[in-house]
């Protein structure tokens, strides 16, 4: 997923517009953007528009859900109201540790089996750099659920959490601490084996400045970005969308292993040397190509 737009749950009116968006993914919010008055409508608006997108013929993003954190009382109330929709992602705000992710596994789970759903159905998505203890457990995350599939980062909360009175400085660039959260986010993800998904650019007026951002994070190895206004899908959509020359490559690389089979050790592509992290490398393109890097390594 190449973009991932947030959208207010209790506005009925956004999501339908945020449909039609061009977004790979919506976040249909219950946390931040919803009054604690509106929680209880905002789940009822969710679990409809879920199962309108079920029962529709047409096409539709992947719904994620950003439930409320665990540490709120309302996690529970948010997954009986929503689980039964079968979102394609929970996305847990404010995640501690990989303790956190077991926790919210069993329970969806739960709810699933409630739900007459297959288990481990949906996944789950965290945001793990919103605490200063979610960023001290970046390792932890690895290996405690084979739901999840995406990690990603945010800075507001890190600097309420940590009283920090901004998270950039003079010139508009991220001060160390929340430079370190964007690398801990990179580097968790790689160990986990996930996407890792760049934070919002809060100035939404601002298409220069979130190019320049979106072509950092592709440089730097995350997989999307999430967004806050339907003006930025398309932008984050161009910059994450590999270029033909790259997906041809990741392509031939891919074909070149699959020949060689499951010991291919070092190979040769265009008279240069390649090996498993280009392997990994070409991977990562064709997913975010659309193309399906198994079926290509099998030679379908």
């Amino acid at each position: 997923m190449r973009s991932l737009l947030f959208v207010p749950g209790d506005s009925e009116r956004k999501m339908l517009k945020a449909a039609d968006s061009g977004a790979d993914a919506l976040i249909l919010d219950l946390e931040d953007s919803v009054a604690l008055s509106r929680k209880a409508e905002a789940r009822q608006m969710v679990a409809s528009f879920l199962a309108e997108a079920n029962n529709s013929s047409a096409p539709f993003p992947k719904l994620i859900v950003r439930v409320n954190a665990l540490d709120t009382g309302l996690t529970d109330d948010d997954l009986g109201a929503i689980v039964r929709g079968a979102p394609y992602a929970i996305l847990l705000p404010k995640a501690g540790s990989g303790a956190d992710i077991q926790n919210l596994s069993a329970r969806i789970a739960v709810e699933e089996a409630g739900a007459e759903l297959p288990d481990g159905g949906i996944l789950i998505h965290a945001l793990m750099t919103e605490t200063a203890a979610g960023m001290l457990q970046a390792s932890t995350f690895a290996a405690k659920s084979a739901r999840l599939s995406a990690l990603a980062w945010g800075a507001e909360d890190l600097a309420a959490d940590i009283g920090a009175s901004s998270n950039k400085d003079e010139n508009g660039r991220y001060t160390d601490v929340f430079r370190m959260a964007r690398s801990l986010t990179i580097l968790a993800a790689a160990h986990s084996g996930v996407d890792a998904i760049d934070t919002v650019f809060t100035d939404f007026r601002d298409m220069d400045g979130l190019g320049a951002g979106c072509r950092d994070a592709v440089r730097d190895g995350f997989s999307g970005k999430m967004a806050i206004h339907p003006d930025q899908v398309s932008i984050i959509n161009a910059a994450f969308t590999p270029a033909p020359e790259d997906v041809e490559r990741a392509v031939r690389i891919l074909a070149l292993f699959a020949a060689a089979g499951p010991d291919a050790g070092v190979l040769s592509l265009d008279g240069k040397m390649i090996d498993k992290p280009h392997l990994r490398q070409a991977e990562r393109v064709a997913q975010r190509a659309g193309l399906e890097p198994q079926a290509l390594s099998r030679g379908d």
